[in-house]
């Protein structure tokens, strides 16, 4: 994909819709940036390295609007989009920062469900799995051998208690998102059963308090909602702007030793969406001054 410079707030409103679910790495520049001039030949040598990608180059004096809606004040400034949802933002003319997280999100295939990809689940909420951070989040009760990270993909090992039941899952997004549903799959004989939610909690809770506090929603699931990727639908309204979301297993279906969780998915919409509309509000007016 060859590197694309916008003159226009229109243009990039189509570009990043034409898109589809490819990853769309965009530099907001301005001619008179220093740093963006140095910066410049090595975000065109990405085109060559990452051919997947949609890179855009952004003049943000002749597209106020695009620069006012997406919140740039300082160039250079880089943001990646996979289908219109926000993944990261880079400010400054860190090579090394711009190219890890080009790494992070990057997939050769163009397929909606290739790794790292944001697919439409339910409607226009889609799998918010790109968003975890799995450095913020973690899982208490889980073997050693059958971890957490093993849940959130469907063609790896599964995720397994440890010595009793009951598992502890503290899952941490990289922006404040809306849940609609869950998917939760397991075997229909230890798969989970009794499962609590838990939001924007500024600790990891301990079993105790899991058990006793008030949870925003309980699920009981059965062998049926484990299979075939179920969706559980939550209360929409209590699920508004969650920046953590900590998941309580309390047992099992045969209320076995060990409770097993094949695959997770978290399916709702950043908070934040690019919204096309937005460019057509913006468009023609003056934008905010840049420095």
């Amino acid at each position: 994909m060859s590197l694309v410079e916008i003159s226009s707030d229109a243009t990039f409103a189509e570009k990043i819709t034409d898109a589809g679910s490819k990853l769309v790495v965009i530099d907001f520049f301005a001619t008179w940036c220093g740093p963006c001039n140095m910066i410049a030949p090595f975000f065109k040598q990405l085109t060559t390295k990452y051919p997947n990608a949609v890179f855009l180059k952004v003049d943000v004096d002749k597209c106020p609007g695009t620069a006012a809606a997406h919140n740039v004040s300082a160039m250079p400034t880089f943001l990646l989009f996979k289908q219109r949802v926000e993944l990261a933002r880079i400010r400054g003319a860190d090579k090394n920062q711009l190219e890890n997280k080009i790494k992070e999100f990057y997939t050769e295939s163009e397929g909606d469900n290739a790794a790292g990809g944001v697919s439409k689940v339910d409607g226009d909420f889609v799998d918010l799995v790109s968003l975890i951070n799995k450095a913020q989040s973690e899982c208490l009760n889980q073997s050693d051998d059958f971890v957490w990270e093993n849940a959130l993909s469907p063609d790896s090992k599964c995720l397994k208690s440890d010595v009793d039941e009951q598992i502890l899952m503290y899952v941490s997004f990289q922006q404040p998102v809306k849940l609609s549903s869950l998917v939760i799959q397991g075997p229909a004989d230890n798969g989970p059963k009794n499962v609590r939610l838990f939001i924007n909690q500024t600790k990891t809770l301990d079993f105790d308090s899991a058990q006793n506090c008030l949870a925003v929603q309980d699920l009981e699931l059965k062998p049926e909602d484990l299979k075939d990727g179920q969706l559980l639908k939550l209360r929409f309204v209590k699920f508004q702007n969650v920046q953590n979301i900590t998941i309580f297993f309390v047992n099992n279906q045969s209320e076995s030793e060990v409770t097993q969780v094949d695959y997770i998915r978290f399916i709702g919409s950043p908070v934040n969406v690019t919204n096309m509309s937005d460019f057509k509000r913006v468009s023609g007016q003056a934008g905010e001054s840049h420095g």
